[in-house]
């Protein structure tokens, strides 16, 4: 089997010496070889089979070498630019003779040969500039040491280099299927649905892969590389060597060797120092999302902004050897919001509002006449709903609301307000509301801050129930409901009943207790009682109290169930 020298052989051993045998691909013991960290930690070469990772800095050129020691050798080398474009160069260039001179059986200096081998200009087999993922590929090389230069001319950068003398067999890589697209089937106003063709590796290789889907609002990547530089930003994988210095460009820690700083020189390019510093070069974070789903070649994004534009990747991972192939990326624009209609608000006049489970609605009110205050009046007839208000774009309001609420803001010549009331995760909301430049009778009346009804047990009869309600400073009208109900009446059954803004019209004439004017100046002495007779004995009862206001809107107290005594 042909052998290509992983590590160059002229650089490391004096010319006339050839004892030591370097890892090539026909040797059984290539795994242990390569574990050798001495092997490769100070040399610039490249390992057959095994992708590397390693750093360049700008403007600053760096090499790799290896041997092809056999004619017509299949031979193939993909260069992976990570976070900036690429320049780079394949060359071939003739071995170096054995020996420096003749009849003397010294070797050359080592430093002599460095420079040979840096400045005898080779054939150039390939070239590229850019950032996509490309490869040199040739079924028949010719022996001789090749060399890859590698340059970055816009920013500090990291890459991958794989080659390999066996590509036919080796297939790390996964393949893309003839239609390499991914495609959009479905798109909505938080969600796009992607499909793409499954890769031959798994269906006909049978090797294992998973799929890996990429979403963010900048553009397309073209390699798994590039992804990760983005999610890592302060990582060990961008952790920079000190400029100035060379470093292997094997990663031994993905073999689970520890990181060697000791200070030994890198390369035959630089300089022995002391030791290898390092600087984190920190970056804003990106909105960029990885998820890998499995196997399966459809998914669904959720959880997006409406009327945004999205990049998609998917990219297909070689579980075995860990390497990628990116698919060709789409990019889609989710859907607008569905265009609220917006309720015009007439001074001084109640209007029903239905907003559904976590849905909005938006109404606007703009006063005819000039005006130094707005009152908005809120009666939330179920759940908390939350009311934001703008004056000609300014934010002036933002609370929750439960029950009625009044507030008053500072008013502006010709100004229009814009209310957005948001419905909360429970279910749907139902409220009043309005909106007036004129707020000298209440359209709705005042309530004390505890709304509930309560019950005197020891004072139940078989026949009657006595019940205490708080009432305001305000003069109002009180009326007083019953209705029986079963025994094992529910929470659900009550959640039903509790809509505050369904008013006494809505109840029979049967179920009337009374109606009555309550108020107290002290609001410690603002309470009423009420006996409600006529009842049957162990049954149950459901009692309402309806507060009714100046302008004919009623409220009603928190419904109450008591249940008469069965023996007297």
């Amino acid at each position: 089997m042909v052998m290509l020298h992983w590590c160059l052989l002229w650089l490391l051993l004096p010319l006339g010496s050839r004892t030591q045998k370097l890892p090539t691909r026909d040797e059984e013991l290539f795994q242990m070889q390569i574990r050798d960290k001495a092997f490769f930690h100070g040399s610039s070469v490249i390992p057959d089979g095994a992708e590397i990772s390693s750093y360049l800095f700008r403007d600053t050129l760096k090499r790799y070498f290896f041997v092809v020691e056999e004619d017509n050798t299949p031979l193939s080398v993909t260069v992976t630019p990570c976070d900036a474009p690429l320049e780079w160069k394949l060359s071939l260039q003739e071995l170096p003779e054995e020996t420096s001179g003749e009849g003397s059986g010294e070797p050359e200096p080592l430093e002599q040969q460095k420079q040979q081998i840096i400045h005898e200009k080779g054939t150039e087999l390939f070239s590229y500039k850019g950032n996509d993922v490309e490869y040199f590929i040739s079924s028949s090389s010719p022996s001789g040491l090749y060399q890859l230069e590698l340059l970055s001319t816009e920013k500090d950068t990291h890459f991958k280099v794989y080659a390999t003398t066996t590509p036919e067999s080796d297939q790390p890589y996964p393949e893309l299927p003839y239609d390499p697209r991914v495609d959009v089937t479905s798109l909505g106003r938080t969600t796009v649905t992607l499909a793409w063709k499954p890769s031959p590796t798994a269906s006909l290789l049978k090797q294992p892969i998973q799929y890996c889907v990429v979403i963010n609002k900048e553009h397309n990547f073209k390699s798994l590389c590039a992804v990760e530089a983005k999610l890592s930003a302060d990582d060990a994988f961008m952790m920079a060597p000190k400029p100035g210095l060379d470093f292997s460009p094997f990663d031994f820690a993905h073999f689970g060797f520890p990181s060697d700083n000791s200070g030994k020189e890198r390369s035959f390019l630089a300089k022995p120092s002391p030791k290898l510093g390092r600087h984190i070069y920190s970056r804003p974070k990106v909105d960029i999302q990885k998820i890998c789903i499995g196997n399966k070649n459809i998914f669904t994004v959720s959880d997006l902004k409406p009327d945004t534009q999205y990049y998609f990747d998917v990219f297909v991972v070689n579980s075995n050897s860990n390497m990628s192939t990116a698919y060709v990326g789409t990019f889609a624009r989710t859907k607008e919001e569905a265009k609220q209609k917006t309720v015009e608000l007439k001074d001084g006049k109640v209007t029903d509002v239905f907003v559904k489970r976590k849905g909005a609605k938006f109404l606007r009110f703009a006063p005819v006449s000039s005006h130094q205050k707005v009152t908005f009046f809120i009666h939330s007839c179920l759940d908390t709903v939350q009311i934001q208000v703008r004056r000609d774009g300014k934010l002036l309001l933002s609370q929750n609301v439960e029950g009625i609420r009044q507030f008053q803001l500072r008013g502006k010549p010709k100004a229009k307000y814009l209310v957005r009331l948001k419905g909360n995760k429970k279910g749907a909301s139902m409220l009043k509301i309005l909106a007036t430049t004129r707020p000298s009778k209440q359209s709705f009346p005042s309530l004390p801050e505890d709304t509930r009804i309560k019950a005197f047990d020891k004072l139940r009869t078989c026949s009657s129930a006595t019940v205490a309600w708080l009432g305001t400073q305000e003069r109002n009208k009180f009326c007083i409901y019953k209705k029986e109900v079963d025994d094992n009446y529910n929470d659900d059954q009550k959640k039903r009943e509790q809509n505050q803004c369904l008013g006494p019209d809505t109840r029979k004439k049967s179920e009337k207790v009374l109606c009555k004017y309550f108020h107290s100046q002290n609001l410690q002495k603002a309470v009423t009682t009420e006996t409600i007779k006529g009842l049957q004995p162990g049954k149950s009862y459901l009692l309402d109290v309806y507060v009714i206001g100046h302008g004919g809107h009623s409220v009603k107290y928190q419904s109450k169930v008591v249940k008469t005594r069965k023996f007297c």
